[in-house]
């Protein structure tokens, strides 16, 4: 059974302030998969404050130095297709066979898309004698469902990260 008890925060893996495990089951074996620590506020608190920091920094990139990051995602993603493709068959009881060629390339998807778009975005636009500017606005606060985890995840997360925005993420337990 994979341990999972630690929270990624501010750059590095952190234990929870306070430990409450709770174990994932996979449905349809019913099987006990993984360990997780469901966070507390304190956790919370301290993911946002983390978020924060990073925002002011972030914010000011590039669209070219967030379109090389997202590049970069891209890459490791699918370097690591297959084991994202078994770690969803697990935790949602999917048929590994739909988990490879749907449900973890669903996520990719949403990433690749975010590239060409931020390609194209107009961050600032004369409208008249009106420039629209659009900035980042600072720290969002992401909650997924269990249902197309990847999915669900980059459908936040690669906007989220186009526009200049750091974020904390809760995905389904």
């Amino acid at each position: 059974m994979k341990d999972c008890r630690h929270f990624y925060i501010d750059g590095k893996w952190v234990s929870p302030a306070k430990p409450r495990d709770f174990i994932v089951l996979n449905p349809a074996t019913e099987q006990p998969i993984a360990t997780i620590s469901l966070g507390s506020a304190a956790d919370v608190e301290k993911a946002v404050a983390a978020a924060k920091r990073a925002f002011e920094s972030y914010a000011e990139t590039t669209v070219h130095e967030r379109a090389a990051l997202l590049r970069r995602i891209i890459e490791v993603y699918r370097s690591r297709m297959n084991e994202m493709a078994e770690t969803i068959s697990l935790e949602m009881g999917a048929p590994i066979p739909l988990s490879r060629a749907a449900q973890a390339p669903a996520g990719l998807a949403h990433f690749l898309e975010m590239v060409k778009v931020l390609g194209q975005f107009k961050f600032e636009e004369l409208k008249g004698s009106t420039l629209m500017r659009k900035e980042p606005i600072g720290v969002c606060g992401l909650i997924t469902p269990w249902n197309w985890p990847m999915n669900q995840i980059a459908c936040k997360v690669a906007p989220a990260l186009a526009a200049g925005c750091t974020m904390v993420l809760k995905p389904s337990e």
